[in-house]
């Protein structure tokens, strides 16, 4: 890492504000779409919490964070070609495999492992 540039987790957060990393990638695969617009971490939240309960779900963050997919994926095959995807290139991906990940990020932001993410885990980086 150069000198001078900290990790990403080490830098401060404004609270209520969501990561970064988090807001590139719900930019990227939202492509425009009602993510780009949400800035806090509490109209994240309300935005994916489609129960009302005030927390998040693995269910509820792999539909919302994995609708782009559909969107993206023009020819309905369930699978992003390099030409589907941000540039234009990357390797395939398939429906499940995207899901799979989706899943993992989700237990990575889950700090307190009890299966849920709140306001503070949703705007937190993975670890």
């Amino acid at each position: 890492m150069p000198a001078g540039r900290r990790h990403a987790a080490s830098r401060p957060r404004r609270p209520g504000h969501l990561c970064p990393g988090l807001v590139l990638c719900a930019g990227l695969l939202a492509a425009g779409g009602a993510l780009a617009q949400v800035e806090r971490t509490g109209d994240y939240l309300a935005k994916m919490d489609t129960d009302g309960d005030g927390r998040i779900s693995q269910a509820e963050y792999v539909a919302w964070m994995g609708y782009a997919f559909e969107r993206m994926d023009r020819n309905g095959d369930g699978v992003l070609s390099a030409e589907e995807q941000p540039g234009g290139k990357g390797r395939p991906i398939g429906l499940d495999a995207h899901r799979q990940r989706l899943a993992e990020r989700f237990k990575q932001q889950d700090a307190n492992g009890d299966g849920w993410l709140d306001a503070r885990e949703l705007a937190a980086p993975p670890l």
